[in-house]
């Protein structure tokens, strides 16, 4: 009798480990049921002990691939995470992917379980904008699941990445404003030293100062305005709405009030929304004394009063450099790490119109 080949670990070895029910197990794996962090965390313990690989997909493993994408965003409420995943699964499907959205809420632990591959989920390559977790955690917590990450927030790491370049773009909407005759600048969205959440505030400030050199000025300190340490139970985070009101409120309140500001390049649009709704409520004229842009070209900016001259990212196509990145590591898993560079480009309304422009009718509606 030849010897009987030993089986790997079962659904009921890992529900013995955790000390639950192997119907427990499998809602944990299948995402079908709800279950709770702490039951979660002992099976995904369990699953790793044993080294389980849930057999969801016998016949997509045979021909090793199960055409599912996960896509790992911070918060989908804000809408460049919410604009971002509508682009990822797009260019998945023009391909003939599946995307599994995650929600991390920036929280450190589920970005790493996301770096990590998500030993749970049966998935071809791992899409992730961190927002909490720096390059060292990722690489220590890196798993064999095909890694892209996007955004800025990891920068050193050897991986693949998919980027704006923020330094470059702020740049450009820092010159707009400047060429549109504005000599005293602010920037909102600087973040105290340390703080998570907003991965891309030191180069998108990097990029004010540096149409700021080109132009021989500087930035008065008190116009460069810094948003609360973000809280993590806050889906808004730092860059929000009631941020970007709170913070020009409070400039308006100092003694000199603007002290001659007379542009204001905001880190994302939701800030710049909020500063909009400051200077309308006090009675300042925009852009006829301060001229206004963001960053991020949100739904919203369109419909802002006045409506909001801002960076526009190109999602899709930073969509489909992601997804041709990650399917290119399925492919070949000793590929070089890459970082692609997605366009941008800078869309005027009536908060900052070009210098050539008399009329708001004239800009982008």
């Amino acid at each position: 009798m030849s010897p009987r080949r030993s089986a790997g670990p079962t659904l009921k070895d890992v529900a013995a480990i955790a000390g639950v029910s192997y119907r427990t197990v499998s809602n944990v794996i299948s995402g079908k049921a709800p279950v709770s962090a702490a039951t979660r965390a002992r099976v995904e313990a369990a699953v790793a002990e044993l080294d389980y690989r849930p057999q969801l997909a016998a016949r997509q493993l045979r021909v090793g691939r199960s055409n599912l994408l996960t896509l790992s965003v911070p918060f989908l409420s804000l809408p460049y995470f919410a604009q971002l995943a509508h682009a990822v699964v797009t260019a998945a499907e023009a391909v003939g992917y599946d995307v599994v959205v995650d929600e991390t809420h920036g929280d450190p632990e589920r970005e790493l379980r996301a770096a990590s591959g998500y030993r749970t989920l049966l998935s071809d390559g791992i899409l992730l904008s961190a927002m909490s977790i720096g390059d060292e955690e990722l690489m220590a917590a890196r798993g064999r699941t095909p890694l892209v990450v996007l955004g800025e927030r990891i920068r050193a790491a050897r991986v693949d990445r998919v980027v704006v370049d923020s330094v470059t773009s702020t740049r450009d909407a820092t010159a707009h404003l400047i060429a549109a005759g504005r000599r005293t600048l602010g920037f909102l969205g600087t973040v105290p030293d340390a703080s998570s959440g907003a991965a891309a505030a030191d180069l998108r400030l990097e990029g004010f100062r540096t149409a700021l050199r080109a132009a021989g000025l500087d930035a008065d300190p008190r116009h460069l305005l810094e948003v609360s340490p973000w809280d993590q139970r806050s889906p808004d985070g730092d860059y929000s709405r009631e941020e970007g009101h709170a913070r020009v409120r409070a400039l308006l309140a100092e003694r000199d009030g603007l002290a001659g500001l007379d542009g204001l390049v905001c880190a994302n649009d939701l800030l710049a929304i909020g500063a909009l709704r400051a200077l309308r409520e006090a009675g300042v004229d925009v852009p006829g004394r301060v001229a206004v842009v963001g960053w991020d070209d949100a739904p919203e900016s369109a419909y802002a009063v006045p409506p909001l001259t801002s960076i526009a990212p190109d999602l899709g196509e930073l969509a489909r450099l992601a997804v041709a990145s990650v399917l290119r590591l399925v492919d070949d898993p000793d590929s070089p790490p890459r970082v692609e560079q997605a366009p941008y480009r800078l869309v005027p309304r009536a908060s900052a119109p070009p210098a050539s422009t008399s009329s708001a009718n004239q800009l982008v509606p």
